[in-house]
């Protein structure tokens, strides 16, 4: 397997392997344009994040700056809105459904290191995909962590740091996230 294979697959792989230096740069070359454009420029914001990202929706925005390790691992949905100040570190997958929005400051990370330290200190990282799903909305500074899936129409607080996943319709805060409450779809 390459090592960008051996990412994608959330096996131990080289981040100094060639082509995933060079699609990282690519990367920030794509995000350091986005985030030079004004908001004048909505049609050149959005054909930027197509080109960036690995798949969205037709409706889409985020407000710069952006950051992002590859782009084409993060898929958004219809109707997705970004806040200033977004980091997708998507080394493995990152999936968002449709109608989801991020507040400012919001970081998500498939990214991770070995516990153990000398497999750490090796160099070699892994990753594990995260999934949000349709109609969630992650409050400002919320950090996602590593493997997390969130169900639909989960809110999650200000400041929370999710660990693990959540199912459906519940408010989630806090650190470690716990829930907060459930969330009558009724009215």
């Amino acid at each position: 397997m390459t090592e960008k294979e051996k990412m994608l697959a959330g096996d131990m792989y080289d981040p100094s392997d060639d082509t995933l230096v060079n699609d990282r740069l690519s990367a920030r070359k794509k995000v350091r344009r986005y985030n030079t454009t004004t908001e004048e420029e909505p049609e050149i914001r959005k054909e930027l994040l197509k080109a960036l990202l690995g798949e969205s929706g037709e409706n889409i925005y985020m407000e710069p700056n952006i950051r992002f390790d590859y782009g084409y691992n993060t898929y958004v949905g219809e109707n997705f809105y970004a806040n200033f100040d977004s980091v997708i570190l998507d080394v493995a997958e990152v999936r968002m459904g449709d109608n989801c929005m991020l507040a400012p400051n919001v970081q998500i990370y498939t990214a991770t290191h070995p516990i153990e330290h000398l497999s750490r200190n090796s160099g070699k990282e892994l990753a594990k995909p995260i999934t949000i799903g349709d109609n969630v909305w992650i409050g400002g500074g919320a950090i996602i962590n590593p493997g997390v899936t969130l169900g639909n129409g989960v809110v999650v607080a200000s400041g929370a740091v999710v660990t693990k996943s959540f199912p459906d319709n519940v408010v989630i805060g806090g650190n470690p996230a716990r829930i907060i409450k459930q969330i009558n779809q009724e009215g």
